[in-house]
């Protein structure tokens, strides 16, 4: 991360900390408005929105023993065509 702030303040002659700054809050308000239920779209870049993951059965990795998963809300993040042509 600290290239693509070294990055960022070149390009717009801020210092690193303040580029940190504006990612940092960026990812932050992005958070919080998903998490409210808001989808977040940054066109052909990225999105979030807040999904809820249905409860299922898992097994222990150390035991094996088969448990259970409850449902819980997660955000979900999906690259954008973008980034995607560029992989």
């Amino acid at each position: 991360m600290e290239e693509i702030y070294r990055d960022l303040a070149k390009e717009f002659g801020i210092s690193q900390e303040k580029a940190r700054k504006i990612v940092k809050n960026f990812f932050e308000k992005a958070g919080d408005k998903a998490a409210k239920g808001t989808r977040i779209v940054v066109p052909g870049y990225i999105s979030f929105v807040k999904v809820k993951r249905a409860a299922r059965t898992g097994v222990n990795p150390r035991t094996r023993e088969k448990m259970r998963i409850p449902a819980k809300q997660v955000i979900k993040a999906k690259v954008g065509k973008r980034i995607q042509e560029k992989l």
